[in-house]
């Protein structure tokens, strides 16, 4: 198998077993894997790292089929192969239309909520377009009443202009009041559902770290400064250890628990308003460090590495112990950020490596010599 491929494997963490009787099972090495396979099996792993709850589909439930059919995708019978490729077909084709449906009524709703505010004003405005000539041609009325010269119809004029006017008044004071509570709730709705469309665009929301988007757009943002003030920049990248196994000894729900509480032990150790927790994968997670050098990140990597490893996360009547491997990486001198990040990734590989429950710094990335 190509590079590639067996770090891909070896990334996914999949278990293979050889049942040599009913209650035992001897490990072996994963079989061969084409390059369509791991493909599949790729897309299906980056898929099922950046779910989003929607109607009839659970995060829970689909990453549990996903898991299932990747699993199902490395092993070599040729018929199960086929059902499950057939599997992933109808899966996607259905699951990709719910998940459209459910984009396409959120954002429906929203604009339904504008159009009722913007609809409310119309309906003012035409109010008082109205009401202003009915006002203007009682007005008119008066005038022409004045140079008739008849004290009755001056009587009855000025009676009719002053209980439109005062009518007019009363009507807009009431219109007024109730536009006010009107356009009120609807600034609170539209208020309340941008602060939640911007939760859900920047906010993961099951482990309530940073999402991948959020998080590119802080490095951006930082990366723009670290031209003017040159101050020291680093980052650790970190993936919980075994979690795979994690997920199919105990199942997704306590997949889903360990996951929570890695994020809420790190925002406990980092505090500070500028360090940013974001959860960039399944169980891959990345804290940025402004301000920090690569020896700085260490004491705070190895603070945080001992509350995990020392920490006994209980649910129900199930004790979890886990453990996190780490990459840290200090910005370089006129460094890209896709440099960056990939030292980082390259520095967790190792700690991955070589026995896990550890961290790595990263080394300056080797560059490949150019093709003569």
């Amino acid at each position: 198998m190509k590079q590639w491929v067996e770090k891909l494997l070896q990334q996914l963490d999949i278990s293979f077993h050889h049942d040599s009787d009913a209650n035992t099972s001897t490990e072996k090495a994963p079989p061969l894997l084409s390059e369509d396979k791991a493909t599949l099996l790729y897309i299906i792993d980056t898929y099922n790292k950046h779910l989003f709850e929607i109607e009839k589909h659970s995060i829970r439930k689909v990453r549990e089929k996903l898991d299932n059919m990747a699993k199902a995708l490395v092993d070599p019978d040729p018929e199960k192969t086929e059902r499950t490729l057939f599997e992933i077909r109808q899966f996607f084709s259905s699951y990709r239309i719910d998940e459209y449906s459910y984009i396409q009524n959120t954002f429906d709703d929203f604009k339904r909520i504008v159009w009722d505010f913007a609809d409310q004003l119309s309906e003012d405005l035409q109010f008082e377009s109205t009401k202003e000539k009915q006002l203007a041609t009682n007005l008119k009325d008066l005038k022409e009443a004045v140079d008739a010269n008849s004290i009755e119809l001056l009587r009855s004029k000025s009676r009719d202009f002053i209980n439109s006017y005062v009518e007019y008044q009363h009507q807009k004071n009431e219109l007024r009041n109730k536009r006010i509570q009107s356009t009120k709730k609807n600034l609170d709705t539209v208020k309340k559902q941008l602060m939640e469309a911007h939760s859900n665009l920047n906010i993961d929301h099951l482990t309530s770290a940073n999402n991948r988007k959020s998080f590119d757009e802080y490095l951006k943002k930082l990366m723009q400064m670290q031209a003017l003030n040159q101050t020291p920049l680093s980052l650790i990248m970190l993936d919980i250890d075994y979690f795979k196994k994690i997920n199919d000894s105990y199942g997704h729900d306590i997949g889903d628990f360990v996951l929570k509480e890695c994020v809420k032990t790190m925002k406990e150790v980092f505090t500070k308003e500028d360090e940013m927790v974001a959860r960039i994968g399944g169980e891959e997670f990345v804290v940025v460090l402004p301000n920090h050098s690569a020896e700085h990140a260490v004491i705070r990597a190895e603070e945080l590495q001992k509350r995990i490893r020392n920490e006994v996360f209980i649910q129900g009547d199930i004790d979890i112990r886990f453990t996190v491997s780490m990459g840290i990486a200090q910005l370089l001198k006129d460094e890209n950020t896709s440099d960056w990040l990939k030292r980082a990734d390259l520095a967790l590989y190792q700690s991955k490596n070589s026995g896990r429950n550890r961290y790595t710094t990263a080394g300056k990335l080797l560059k490949q010599p150019k093709a003569s």
